[in-house]
């Protein structure tokens, strides 16, 4: 499964409410898509909340899947898409990943065009993005077009639906084996730790 001229995408469904409404919409499964540059997760990035407790607070993240977010949301569901790619595509991903550090503070994420999508009409806007807008995004600025349309109209399940991607596991994003054990028996502890005290 590890090889360094992959590319993976991360599918989650955690529950939140704002999630929950989407998947209500959609219909679809996953409804947050992340871009992984390695396979243990450790390199995870996308557009989400800053802040796990406020949701009005989103822009370019830097994920972790121990820490933030996630960690609050230990039976989220996730599928993990593999994408083969060149040393060229791959060098092209990490300066894209690596503008998108440079100028975070510029990006806002783009609510209007999640609604966009909901209609099929494009509502790009300047440094904003959702996050599959974003991952289509990185990937078609890596030399990576995968679809004839903006991706402003690019949703999570039309990466699981895409015959580049190869499904490498689904399931609870906590039994995915190549996460790191320990970190995630620890989060564990905590979480039994945080329920007793409340």
């Amino acid at each position: 499964m590890r090889s360094n001229k992959d590319l993976y995408v991360l599918l989650t469904h955690t529950g939140t409410l704002f999630t929950t409404l989407i998947k209500n919409v959609t219909s679809a499964p996953y409804n947050h898509a992340s871009l992984a540059m390695d396979a243990e997760l450790n390199q995870l990035f996308s557009f989400g909340r800053k802040k796990p407790t406020n949701p009005l607070s989103a822009g370019f993240v830097e994920e972790d899947v121990y820490e933030g977010t996630f960690s609050r949301y230990p039976n989220t569901r996730c599928a993990l898409l593999r994408l083969r790619v060149s040393d060229e595509q791959r060098d092209e991903a990490w300066r894209t990943i690596r503008s998108f550090q440079q100028n975070r503070d510029s990006y806002r994420y783009n609510l209007i065009g999640l609604f966009g999508v909901m209609v099929n009409y494009d509502l790009r806007r300047k440094n904003a993005f959702f996050c599959s807008q974003f991952v289509a995004e990185a990937l078609n600025r890596s030399g990576l077009s995968l679809w004839n349309r903006s991706s402003a109209l690019v949703t999570p399940d039309d990466f699981l639906r895409h015959e580049s991607f190869e499904l490498v596991y689904e399931g609870n994003l906590y039994d995915y084996p190549l996460l790191d054990s320990n970190r995630v028996r620890g989060m564990g502890r905590e979480l039994a730790m945080a329920s007793t005290a409340s």
